[in-house]
């Protein structure tokens, strides 16, 4: 096993996690769940592969992705603010809403099912071509860019602490005057931008779209989220678990002897222990 490209695909499959689970991050921390991670960076796929194949421009193709993302963020954050609609609720029907509207729309624009690949959908390309830094594009460290700039903004910046204080005591927020639903939506706005830029990863670095091109990275973002206690750092470091699981999954295919359905659940038995590790963790055991 070649250890330096097993490090590049674990932090090329680790891009899309880390940048949706910031935009969780911010939603967590304002004590609101965005169980629809998945759905955003689906929808904003599918807005990358449609305005990046039409214009063969990757910077339209993502500020396409990234309004998608906006759209649909807010309007998830309305249905839950606006129309008291349960949050988990409202996440499941986004992600359920999203695989439905990629897959006709798929039909529609591009007349096929399932799977859409034309080398017309432009290709990020990486800024340093020396050893394993060739394999990463802009968007690799962009996402370790945002991780520093929410730990910065969450506990350096006023902005942050008033966030943190609708998440901790709605109450004791409302009290104080802050406008706790501005800092709701805005929280979901940025994960918008962030799950836009997800989905647009990963479109313009395989150049398809699939109905399941995401194949739960936005659950994987969410349970990274819960497994980093909404931390900006700690939620890295379990994103980086589950792109390195999947990493190996991927490498064990080809060398390991076992029916392929049991080394594909490798990432997701990953989330599993996470997560049971946590609650351990959370109640003292």
């Amino acid at each position: 096993m070649n250890l330096p490209l097993l490090i590049a695909s674990g932090i090329r499959i680790t891009t899309p996690i880390l940048l949706a689970a910031m935009g969780g991050v911010f939603n967590q921390q304002v004590g609101l769940m965005n169980i629809g991670l998945e759905g955003l960076m689906l929808l904003s796929a599918f807005s990358a592969a449609v305005v990046g194949f039409r214009t063969q421009n990757i910077i339209l193709g993502i500020f396409s992705a990234i309004l998608t993302g906006i759209i649909f963020a807010l309007l998830h954050v309305f249905f839950v603010i606006k129309l008291k609609a349960n949050l988990i609720i409202v996440g499941i029907a986004l992600d359920l809403l999203a695989v439905g509207l990629s897959g006709y729309f798929l039909q529609i624009i591009f007349g096929v099912k399932g799977i859409f690949s034309s080398p017309r959908i432009p290709r990020l390309s990486p800024l340093i071509r020396i050893g394993i830094m060739s394999e990463f594009d802009i968007l690799v460290y962009m996402s370790w860019f945002f991780v520093l700039l929410t730990a910065i903004i969450l506990y350096k910046t006023r902005y942050g602490l008033r966030m943190r204080a609708c998440g901790e005591n709605l109450e004791a927020a409302f009290s104080l005057g802050i406008k706790v639903d501005f800092y709701r939506y805005t929280s979901y706005i940025i994960s918008g931008i962030l799950c836009g830029l997800a989905g647009s990863y990963l479109v313009f670095t395989l150049q398809i779209f699939s109905k399941n091109i995401t194949a739960g990275r936005g659950f994987i973002a969410f349970a990274s989220v819960l497994f980093g206690s909404a931390n900006p750092l700690l939620t890295s470091v379990a994103c980086l678990i589950f792109g390195f699981a999947e990493s190996l999954q991927i490498r064990f295919q080809s060398f390991v002897e076992l029916p392929p359905q049991i080394i594909q659940m490798l990432p997701y038995l990953a989330v599993v222990i996470a997560l049971a590790l946590k609650n351990l963790r959370s109640e003292g055991v």
